[in-house]
């Protein structure tokens, strides 16, 4: 009786896994940030993974927050996420740990190819990513959504010329009227360049080495800025300082550029005036991207997926519904991108993208456009001079600790 009922046991086990893989086969398992990415997009997958493959499948999509949480899902959990949005710092930390699985571009057909629609800018700094130099790091991820690091403001209350430094949270004359980003990893990497701005500028430091390498003297250097600053600071925020500027409570927020849009857009309803500002000594340039999770289930849905979200009109809808910047501008996608975004009218003032969208004119709809003079949204796509003093914010390793220790400090001083 008892080798019997193991026998029907393991028949059954057999059987249930055999199901669970059929459906898995069909299922696609997404985790990605809240409201972050258009739902017609979404649910446009579907018929469109169908058409090219001839098999269904549906996807099964989860949202996180925190970074650190979604993260803990895969590495303690072993979930069985099939395609993951996690930030810069946190693709870096996974290459580390040996939890990704390389993205198989080759099951792609070349007639629906949109890697290549990836802006060459975001694959060379998705590559100071990598844990060593063996590693090509575009296998492994696809930039999805990036931005900067800078002030919103109010110029009701406060004038631009201003925000030139970092040192404007220490001006008394914003006493109680600074939030800031409760995000400490991002607060670090620009006041770090601030703090030590004169050997940036001797030549005895680069913003990149500086931000890269975390140490106790670069964190007690940044907690005395903070300490500094705190009398001006009325508020750590993730998600309210928006509104706070909206009614005026705060002049300035220390933000990203994505939020820093959504704000203007939402102040500008209610009639009210804000702007955006990366201050002169430079600032983090940050990215979220898609990865394959080393416990994933459906590896070939999964990298349709990511392939699906870098054709260029998805790559619009996205950022239309989101507010945030497409890592999509390669030379394949650059004038359908530019026929949306490149507006006279709307921006008199040129930007130099060449840094983005190449150093080759582009031709829309008749035009021969200069990528060094684009009609674009400066919060989205800052000027080539702007990019060339950011820095891109890397895992903080071993000095993790110490960083949370500092912001916890500063955030309990009086």
């Amino acid at each position: 009786m008892k080798k019997f009922t193991t026998f029907v046991l393991a028949l059954v086990a057999i059987v249930f896994c055999s199901c669970s893989g059929v459906k898995r086969a069909h299922q696609l398992k997404v985790l990605n940030w809240a409201d972050y990415i258009n739902e017609d997009v979404k649910e446009g997958f579907e018929q469109w993974y169908y058409e090219q493959t001839g098999e269904k499948v549906e996807i099964v999509y989860e949202t996180f927050d925190i970074n650190e949480t979604a993260l803990t899902k895969i590495e303690v959990g072993h979930e069985d996420y099939d395609v993951f949005c996690p930030s810069e710092y946190i693709i870096e930390r996974m290459l580390k740990k040996d939890l990704l699985l390389p993205i198989q571009k080759d099951l792609i057909p070349d007639s629906i190819y949109y890697f290549d629609n990836i802006s060459p800018y975001v694959t060379h700094k998705f590559q100071q990513m990598a844990p060593n130099a063996d590693v090509k790091v575009s296998d492994y991820t696809v930039g999805y959504m990036w931005g900067t690091t800078g002030f919103i403001y109010n110029p009701q209350f406060v004038n631009r010329e201003d925000l030139q430094s970092w040192g404007a949270l220490l001006d008394p004359k914003f006493e109680n009227r600074i939030l800031m980003k409760d995000a400490f990893r991002d607060v670090y990497s620009v006041l770090v360049l601030y703090a030590f701005h004169d050997q940036i500028e001797s030549g005895e430091l680069n913003r990149d080495e500086l931000v890269r390498n975390i140490n106790a003297k670069r964190i007690a250097a940044v907690k005395e800025v903070l300490l500094q600053a705190k009398k001006q600071i009325c508020g750590w925020e993730v998600d309210f300082g928006k509104e706070e500027m909206t009614k005026g409570k705060a002049w300035l927020n220390l933000s990203w550029s994505g939020d820093a849009q959504f704000a203007i857009e939402e102040a500008a309803e209610m009639g009210v005036m804000l702007d955006y500002i990366v201050p002169q000594e430079g600032s983090n340039v940050w990215f979220d991207g898609w990865v394959i999770p080393k416990y994933a289930k459906n590896v070939k849905a999964a990298t349709y997926f990511i392939d699906y979200l870098c054709r260029a009109d998805n790559a619009l809808a996205n950022m239309d519904e989101i507010g945030y910047v497409s890592c999509v501008g390669g030379p394949e996608a650059a004038a359908e991108m530019l026929e949306e975004m490149n507006d006279e009218e709307e921006w008199p003032e040129t930007v130099n993208a060449s840094y983005f969208f190449g150093e080759e004119p582009i031709y829309v709809e008749g035009k021969t456009l200069d990528p060094h003079a684009l009609h674009l949204n400066p919060v989205y796509y800052a000027d080539k001079s702007t990019i060339s003093r950011c820095a891109l914010m890397h895992d903080a390793g071993n000095a993790q600790e110490m960083l949370l220790e500092m912001w916890n400090e500063i955030k309990l001083a009086r």
